[in-house]
């Protein structure tokens, strides 16, 4: 679900919480020592992302949070705000290349580069609270 943000609207959010679930508490956000990401850098991203980013000649950027049941990739163009919200049941994250991750939901893709340790290690905390949170499947029975 690809939505903008900039503005406050109750609708939107209610759907975004339907959806990732309601954002962690203050004591849950230290608990798991943080759950925004540093700034990533967008290198590539599917084709109705890419018409919102070329629209400014601003470098593209974007920041990941993590949610109970699943993520938000916030990203700006021109002045409006706009959220890619992914559950962890549509989530998949590759390791490419030499330093980028790529994050999927369906037909939409970010690809951003992972040159610095703190991104990283954000990815990692990333998937391992993904694995943690999903439900017992038949193999582990």
């Amino acid at each position: 679900m690809l939505v903008n943000v900039s503005y406050n609207n109750k609708e939107i959010t209610r759907k975004i919480n339907e959806e990732v679930g309601k954002p962690f508490t203050l004591k849950e956000r230290w608990a798991m020592g943080g759950i925004g990401s540093p700034k990533l850098f967008i290198t590539e991203t599917s084709l109705e992302i890419r018409n919102l980013l070329i629209l400014d000649n601003n470098l593209d950027s974007c920041n990941v949070e993590i949610r109970p049941k699943g993520i938000i990739v916030r990203f700006r163009s021109l002045l409006e705000t706009f959220a890619l919200v992914i559950p962890f049941y549509k989530l998949t994250i590759y390791k490419g290349d030499f330093a980028v991750y790529s994050i999927y939901r369906d037909h939409y893709f970010i690809k951003v580069r992972s040159d610095t340790k703190a991104i990283q290690k954000f990815f990692k905390k990333l998937l391992d609270y993904k694995t943690d949170t999903a439900p017992t499947t038949i193999e582990d029975l």
